[in-house]
């Protein structure tokens, strides 16, 4: 069974197109969409476990150039 997540993104203004570009190309990242207000940006992951979460949001998403801040929300029910 996999962890899959919501990561919210609070971006640096004019940032948003560059930061869905390098997040699409992100192994493990499945949806990426920029909205209207804050956040910024909702991308929808899913990994192998929660430890590979943890890997993929502190070591590749937060050192994404503009990216400002992040908010992760597992999913635990569908």
């Amino acid at each position: 069974m996999s962890t899959r997540a919501y990561v919210l993104l609070n971006v640096k203004s004019g940032a948003s197109r560059k930061v869905v570009k390098a997040l699409s190309k992100i192994r493990g990242v499945k949806a990426v969409h920029v909205c209207w207000g804050r956040p910024d940006i909702f991308a929808y992951v899913e990994v192998k476990d929660e430890k590979a979460l943890s890997s993929l949001v502190l070591s590749r998403i937060q050192t994404t150039a503009g990216v400002q801040e992040t908010d992760t929300h597992i999913v635990i029910q569908e």
